[in-house]
């Protein structure tokens, strides 16, 4: 039986980041990752595999950084798990003995059970496996009507893919009013329906699918609650993802609320020298101080770099104490993005707020080609000034921007603060120094709070 210092169950890019971290930290001791497949995806990437980047192979991520190293990569999957005798078994029968034990498991797609003929042949899954989605892009490629279920981010992303084929008759069904409704505020949300019903989609919002109505055991159609029945080929389910920890149940490990691994602020699990990190493991939220669940890729390698350093004593402190949700996406060539607290879960956890939203371009002057319209909304404190929340939509420049407002919440700076925020600007690249965007939001701000 094999000894490893330590030992990484999943080769995402938490397990990757933990892997490559630790041991550049600890290059004396010995790294194990076990992982299910040999080839793994980046998980944001996953849905323009469908159509922008053509093929399966144009969005790989693998363990080489970890494999540069020094560490040993096993393909295989662990079946149990002895935390008294630190050792684990595989489903080829190999045992290991470990000394430290990271859980790095992901996530994986909500089933819809409660849905009527969620069982048939043609109802598929956006699952984080190269295999799987390899084959699920054969699929597609043959169908001619998709219906995709749930209006948040994946199923926004893989239904605008689709429906970039004009031979396609693509339909996404969201039971809220507004598809990404979790992520922005009515206003913004409103926006995205606005800008998703200028592309192919056939958006059926407010609305929820009753029936998936099947024929010799394959899917046909979808029976819609409002009364329309929609034909299909193939049914993409997108209505989120659970953390993948039955095998941490299975070995003893505690679970929360959500079904995640519990964990303290250095990814510590009730259980001496066993971690959990990423999708698998508990989030806190930033701005409330409660039990959230958010499965971000760059949340997961944010946390990762923190174990990575940590595992064998804390030599990193970890200065931020919960998850920002920092969310951005691109549809019909608009970008939307949301950082810590919108105004619905402000509302929600009963969070004292005033909003300063101020809109331009994102060039100067607007006569520039290319311009377009760039919205920022500030979530601010009334009280002290500071920064909770922030959401935007415009170009590009979005993307990075909503990162400022990231870093902004997390190291609490203030509107006050960001009116004296020196910054460089450029015809070609941002707006005018004269109305910045997101300084002017937060004089709007400012005036809110003197109200």
């Amino acid at each position: 039986m094999k000894k490893y210092d330590v030992i990484i169950i999943g080769g995402g890019p938490s397990g990757i980041i933990t892997g490559v971290t630790g041991k550049k930290q600890n290059p004396e001791k010995s790294f194990l990752m076990i992982k299910k497949e040999e080839k793994g995806l980046v998980p944001c990437g996953i849905p323009y595999i469908f159509h922008d980047l053509k093929d399966v192979s144009q969005n790989t991520m693998g363990p080489k950084p970890f494999i540069d190293t020094g560490g040993d990569v096993l393909i295989d999957e662990v079946t149990d798990i002895d935390i008294n005798k630190k050792t684990l078994t595989t489903k080829k029968t190999e045992m290991f003995q470990y000394n430290k034990l990271v859980f790095a498991t992901g996530s994986t797609p909500s089933i819809p059970t409660f849905i009527k003929g969620y069982d048939l042949e043609g109802v598929e899954y956006i699952k984080k496996s190269y295999d799987y989605i390899d084959k699920l892009k054969i699929k597609t490629d043959v169908s001619r009507n998709i219906v995709v279920i749930g209006g948040g981010f994946i199923g926004v992303e893989v239904a605008e893919q689709l429906a970039k084929f004009k031979d396609k008759n693509v339909s996404l069904v969201e039971m809220e009013k507004f598809c990404l409704y979790r992520a922005f505020s009515k206003e913004v949300a409103e926006k995205a329906n606005e800008v998703i019903n200028k592309t192919n989609i056939n958006l059926f919002t407010n609305n929820k699918i009753n029936e998936i109505i099947g024929e010799n055991g394959k899917v046909k159609s979808v029976k819609l609650a409002r009364g329309e029945e929609l034909k299909a080929d193939i049914v993409i389910s997108a209505i989120g993802y659970k953390p993948n920890t039955e095998l941490a149940q299975k070995a003893g490990l505690e679970l929360n609320s959500n079904g995640a691994i519990r964990c303290d602020n250095y990814l510590r699990t009730i259980e001496k020298d066993i971690f959990a990190v990423g999708d698998c493991s508990q989030t806190i939220g930033f701005v409330t101080g409660r039990t959230d669940s958010i499965m971000l890729a760059s949340t997961a390698t944010a946390e990762a770099r923190i174990l990575g350093y940590n595992l064998f004593g804390i030599k990193l402190l970890r200065n931020f104490v919960g998850t920002l949700s920092v969310f951005s996406t691109e549809i019909g060539g608009t970008v939307f993005a949301s950082a810590g607290a919108i105004e619905q879960s402000a509302k929600y956890e009963n969070i004292e707020y005033v909003a300063g939203k101020f809109t331009d371009v994102d060039r100067h002057p607007c006569t520039i080609e290319d311009t377009k319209e760039l919205m920022v909304k500030l979530i601010v404190s009334p009280r002290t000034g500071t920064i909770i929340g922030g959401e935007m939509y415009g170009g590009k420049s979005v993307g990075e921007l909503i990162n400022v407002v990231g870093l902004a919440i997390q190291k609490e700076v203030t509107v006050y603060e960001l009116i004296s925020f020196q910054i460089g600007t450029h015809p070609l690249l941002t707006t005018a120094p004269t109305k910045y965007v997101l300084i002017k939001a937060a004089e709007i701000a400012i005036a809110q709070m003197n109200k």
